[in-house]
């Protein structure tokens, strides 16, 4: 495996159908070490989900489970936590963040987590 990447997922739920609680489960099956951020406290697995937005060194990754409407919020955050990028799940292409995210030399990546994951390209 390659080195763990430590994981931002916004947009967690602990609703099993949701893709946000599939990455989770996936990302943790690879090595990676996860937060999980959703609306709802709750827990996958031993992760626990939390609505706060905490202070975080050496993110790798953020990965989005949020429509664009409900990532506006997010913005000032996500750029807190200067990852190496972002991930555009399916559905949740924003220009307009990712204009932010270039121009603050984070890349911005339109493509879904668990596809990456599963072919190695993570």
């Amino acid at each position: 495996m390659d080195t763990p990447k430590h994981t931002v997922v916004l947009g967690a739920s602990p609703n099993p159908q949701r893709y946000g609680y599939l990455a989770v489960n996936r990302l943790h099956s690879h090595g990676h070490p996860v937060t999980a951020i959703g609306k709802r406290s709750g827990a996958i697995g031993d992760t626990p989900i939390i609505e706060e937005h905490p202070a975080l060194e050496g993110v790798d990754t953020v990965t989005l489970y949020l429509n664009p409407m409900n990532q506006v919020p997010y913005y000032d955050y996500i750029l807190s936590l200067k990852p190496k990028r972002v991930i555009f799940n399916p559905g949740t292409e924003n220009p307009e963040l990712e204009r932010l995210l270039r121009e603050n030399g984070i890349i911005a990546q339109e493509a879904c987590t668990l596809v990456l994951l599963s072919t190695g390209q993570f």
